[in-house]
């Protein structure tokens, strides 16, 4: 019997791979793994997975290592990215927020 590991997972982009069923990454499981846990320990961390989405992620993992192992540095810069954009460009929100503390600050100098 083959089982088809691409069953497993929903590709929603280059840059978005999820558990079927789930709004869990593969990159989530694997950072665990990647830290040294065990697929029992990942199930502790993540509980609404089950140990054979978790063995077919590792499996997975292991049949494109190369590509993933890309897959995982790409995401990783891609959040440093727009981190450094939030620091240099907060959204409105943030903005508003900060204006509202600096007025509340100067009104109780006053």
């Amino acid at each position: 019997m083959t089982i088809n590991l691409e069953n497993y997972f929903d590709f929603l982009s280059n840059d978005d791979i999820r558990i079927k069923g789930h709004r869990i990454g593969i990159e989530d499981v694997l950072k665990y793994y990647l830290q040294g846990y065990s697929a029992e320990e990942i199930i502790s961390e993540l509980p609404t997975l089950n140990l054979e989405k978790i063995y077919a992620t590792l499996t997975y993992y292991y049949q494109n290592k190369q590509y993933l192992d890309n897959y995982l540095l790409h995401l990783e810069e891609k959040r440093e990215q727009n981190y450094q954009e939030w620091l240099t460009k907060p959204s409105p929100l943030i903005e508003r927020l900060r204006e509202a503390k600096a007025n509340k600050r100067s009104e109780k100098l006053v």
